[in-house]
């Protein structure tokens, strides 16, 4: 008998040391209950978009909840107060983009660490702007629009979608590489920025390529060039702005997810190696693509690493601009 009990005894120890170690690493047990990823921004933007196409793909695979929840305001900094501090065990998210990082570079003060209160999981997707620009203008490109406001200092107009938004981003990049003088026109959102533009009342905007796409297929709008290093498959007789007449300007938006800092290891892995999944999927490229979006799949100490050197480089266009947060 008590070989027996001692063979029972022996088969189960390998087991039960497996059941506590994967209890310890927080990962075999994740999710345990739905799981919130927090937007700071309004539906249907990139960030939106994004996170809740992979939320529901992540609720197909763990046939549990995954909810998307706006939280706009303040450049995305409310939403990502209010995950900086969410319990770290994963079930809460937040879907960013470059306003992330720019937040470092122009509020004097966050309620948060944007790096060390967050831990990176991956970037989800990445794609240019479009160069729209006044039709009143009669610019045929990105080397007519910074002629025609080199010839008018001070009296041209850029829209944007707030301060510190990408686009506002965008714009001083292309202002401050071209040299000229325009003046910054923040307005509530990316729809409102593009029709200021579409109507003259400013003259020019550089739009996420999904935001303006269809308006320019149309012949509603119209773009000079696209801000990425090549040009669109979208638009492939529209050139790049580095084509267009300026030379090594190069922008992108980037859209991603964080979690908590003090994520376990393997819940932050596990997060990354399925979403990744989902993102290499023919659907997820088709649905992308069609948005003006690539996947941008990254492992979380590359996209960690990215938004630093993002931070980095925004602190430094805000300074140079003397941009800062009202």
């Amino acid at each position: 008998m008590k070989k027996i009990i001692l063979l029972v005894c022996a088969m189960a120890w390998p087991a039960g040391l497996l059941a506590a170690q994967a209890g310890q690493d927080g990962a075999a047990a994740f999710p345990q209950r739905p799981v919130r990823i927090v937007i700071g921004f309004t539906p249907g933007g990139g960030p939106d978009i994004t996170a809740r196409f992979i939320g529901q793909k992540l609720a197909e695979r763990w046939r549990q909840q995954v909810v998307t929840d706006n939280r706009p305001g303040a450049g995305g900094t409310i939403a990502a107060n209010i995950v900086a501090n969410a319990n770290a065990d994963g079930h809460t998210l937040l879907s960013v983009s470059n306003a992330h990082a720019v937040a470092a570079a122009i509020y004097a003060k966050l309620p948060y660490d944007t790096v060390k209160d967050f831990a990176g999981i991956t970037m989800t997707a990445s794609g240019p702007a479009l160069l729209l620009v006044s039709p009143a203008l009669g610019a045929k490109s990105a080397k007519d629009l910074i002629a025609l406001a080199k010839a008018k200092p001070g009296q041209f107009n850029y829209s944007s979608a707030g301060i510190g938004s990408g686009a506002h981003f965008a714009a001083e990049l292309f202002k401050n590489m071209a040299g000229i003088d325009v003046v910054h026109v923040p307005f509530k959102g990316i729809p409102e920025a593009i029709t200021e533009t579409m109507t003259g009342r400013v003259q020019f905007f550089l739009s996420p390529l999904a935001s303006a796409l269809n308006l320019v297929k149309d012949g509603r709008a119209q773009a000079v060039g696209v801000s990425g290093v090549k040009r669109a498959s979208q638009l492939p007789d529209l050139p790049t702005i580095a084509e267009s007449g300026l030379p090594g300007y190069r922008f992108d938006y980037w859209y991603g997810l964080l979690a908590p800092a003090k994520t376990p290891r393997a819940v932050v892995d596990q997060l990354n190696r399925e979403i990744v999944e989902i993102m290499r999927s023919e659907e997820v490229r088709n649905r992308w693509i069609a948005l003006g979006v690539e996947p941008a799949p990254m492992t979380p100490q590359a996209f960690d690493q990215w938004v630093r050197d993002d931070i980095a480089s925004s602190i430094k266009l805000a300074r140079a601009a003397n941009i800062k947060a009202d």
